[in-house]
């Protein structure tokens, strides 16, 4: 293999490397101080499109991780600035929650149903039949149709829940249009998130516990590669795909004396 540069960015999944079902994930308080202290660029990514970055660092703060809202990258601001640099001021049909719809409001979409430029889904927990109708007939009607991300289950406390692609999946049956999605694991989610904290991917590395997402992903951007095992997989699953991480280890504990601290004497 060859010799690695240093790591000086981190990108870093949030359920099941920092936080499961709502508690931190032992080691990940540590982690996020350790990255603070380093002044080292990083993000906190989700796929989840639900909640705005403000919202995710409230939520964050409850559970003692300090994320500053910087540093919170979702797939709905993935989405939006796809769409920005696509076709800069456009219109759009959205189902999903406030975490999309202000993504697209901030970078001056008009929400519609009238001949809009882009149906896009994203998370929701209130999915309407009227909705989906109407998202079919604009796509039908030349809309062009964008995803947040392709997550076909998400947890909850019951038991999985229908997300995103699985709604995907029944428009496309509908239209006979595949969607686009921004998300995970399209390495385009990593790029523009590299580019908001203006790092390159070949000194960044992605941290995740999914082989199908997080590591496709960094991997497919060019990036470093971890796998914890604290989410959704397992040593004995690795071996299932055509492609391995960098590296692999047990949880976020592991990495944070990876994090390079400032030399004291370069401190004021």
């Amino acid at each position: 293999m060859a010799d690695r540069k240093p790591i000086t960015s981190w990108l870093t999944d949030m359920d099941g490397v920092l936080i499961h079902e709502g508690i931190p994930i032992p080691g990940a308080d540590a982690f996020i101080k350790r990255l603070r202290d380093s002044g080292l660029p990083f993000l906190v990514l989700t796929n989840n499109s639900i909640y705005t970055a403000r919202d995710l660092h409230a939520r964050l703060s409850r559970m003692g991780l300090d994320v500053p809202v910087k540093n919170i990258w979702t797939s709905a601001l993935a989405t939006a600035q796809f769409l920005d640099d696509q076709r800069p001021g456009g219109t759009a049909y959205v189902i999903g929650e406030a975490g999309l719809t202000t993504a697209l409001h901030d970078i001056g979409y008009v929400l519609t149903d009238h001949a809009p430029d882009y149906v896009v889904l994203g998370e929701t927990r209130t999915y309407s039949f009227e909705a989906l109708t109407k998202a079919i007939r604009l796509i039908n009607a030349g809309a062009r149709f964008i995803c947040t991300n392709p997550d076909e289950t998400g947890p909850s406390a019951e038991g999985p829940l229908p997300a995103t692609g699985s709604v995907a999946a029944l428009i496309t049956k509908a239209t006979g249009k595949e969607p686009y999605f921004a998300g995970k694991p399209n390495p385009l989610m990593m790029r523009t998130g590299l580019n908001a904290i203006g790092a390159h991917s070949e000194t960044s590395a992605m941290i995740g516990d999914r082989m199908d997402t997080d590591v496709l992903a960094g991997l497919e951007a060019g990036m470093q590669t971890f796998l914890v095992l604290t989410g959704l997989t397992g040593v004995s699953d690795i071996d299932r795909y055509p492609f391995r991480p960098s590296h692999v280890v047990d949880s976020i504990a592991d990495l944070v004396d990876l994090i390079d601290l400032p030399d004291q004497a370069d401190r004021p």
